[in-house]
């Protein structure tokens, strides 16, 4: 009996995102934030009535979207928001970009990105970081691509690539540009060009909800742009994306613990850059993350992160990466968290 084919001929070659989910005491595989939740968005989540969940939502999330212009100092529709970063950057490349159309990203990178324009009928064009893990500007420039992927601090490196390279790639191509600042508020020192973006009209910055402001699990993400681009993402995204709850609570969390928010971070900063220091003690070479994870090239991922798993420990291991190899991503938590994966590790290369 012939077996039926259901989906489409191009899905075939698209994998399944399927994280690991083997349960270990201490998870540092995500990346989230494990220094706690905003208070005034738990408060909103707590409070919640009945009409929250038996009406729908606003269309396009206009409570937070004005929260955001006002913040940002930008018009409320040079904003878009949808259920996590992952859904605007989803409905961006399927806005701007007709199938067969490229869409180039660094590699490594984050790995929904291709998956992403496959599904959009784009081809992906992964071009490798620079040695220090930066975006190569010369290289995305030359691929012609109508969509140029940059992620900064990138995910799973951690690296940077400058504001400065950003604006290059803008304005010496033709391509819209997306930069995705999923762990921006983690490197304070760089240049936010969310209030500059609608003047650039080809450049979209995406961010998130659910990593400094530990809202993870309820999905809210927003991109900052010209009028035309963020109007055409919207209607890319279709409507009642960001439900009513996740909207109360992102807005109680932007109106009232920023300087929550930035103690969090700074204080998984610390973290870092302390784990940072002890683990080249250990004779390792952890690249210069500014999220709040570090990534350590080792020998072997694969064998080390089990090695970890032995001891109770999860993160995450990737293999064979352009540039980089085999690395380690290892999220932030408090200082005592951290102390034991860096005494594990120390055990394991003993």
């Amino acid at each position: 009996m012939t077996s039926l084919e259901i989906g489409r001929a191009s899905l075939r070659d698209v994998p399944t995102y399927s994280p690991d989910v083997t349960s270990c005491a201490v998870d540092l595989r995500d990346n989230i934030n494990l220094f706690g939740t905003s208070p005034s968005a738990l408060a909103a989540v707590r409070a919640v009535d009945a009409t929250a969940l038996s009406e729908y939502p606003d269309v396009a999330g206009r409570t937070l979207v004005d929260a955001l212009a006002t913040q940002l100092g930008v018009s409320p529709d040079e904003i878009v928001t949808g259920c996590g970063s992952d859904d605007v950057l989803d409905a961006a490349i399927r806005a701007v970009a007709e199938p067969g159309a490229v869409l180039a990203h660094p590699s490594p990178s984050f790995s929904m990105v291709p998956i992403f324009a496959r599904l959009n009928g784009l081809v992906p064009v992964a071009v490798p970081l620079t040695a220090d893990g930066s975006a190569d500007a010369d290289a995305m420039l030359a691929t012609g691509a109508r969509i140029i992927y940059l992620c900064s601090p990138n995910n799973p490196t951690g690296t940077i690539t400058d504001a400065n390279i950003v604006r290059r790639i803008v304005r010496e191509s033709s391509a819209i540009v997306i930069l995705d600042g999923a762990y921006a508020e983690f490197a304070p020192e760089l240049e936010d060009l969310r209030s500059d973006a609608p003047a650039l009209e080809r450049l979209l910055v995406v961010r998130t909800f659910s990593k400094a402001w530990g809202l993870a699990g309820l999905r809210v993400g927003y991109g900052v742009g010209g009028r035309a681009l963020a109007q055409a993402v919207q209607k890319s995204r279709g409507p009642y994306k960001l439900n009513t709850v996740a909207e109360r609570a992102a807005v109680a969390a932007l109106t009232h613990d920023d300087a929550w928010m930035r103690a969090q971070a700074s204080a998984a900063v610390e973290c870092r850059d302390r784990a940072v220091r002890e683990l080249r003690t250990l004779g390792l070479s952890p690249l210069d993350s500014r999220g709040n994870f570090v990534c350590v090239p080792v020998t072997n991922a694969r064998t080390m992160a089990d090695a970890l798993a032995t001891r109770g420990i999860a993160v995450r291991a990737f293999t064979g990466l352009p540039v980089f190899g085999d690395v380690l991503r290892i999220g932030m938590a408090p200082w005592p968290v951290i102390a034991r994966v860096v005494r594990a590790i120390g055990e394991i290369l003993a």
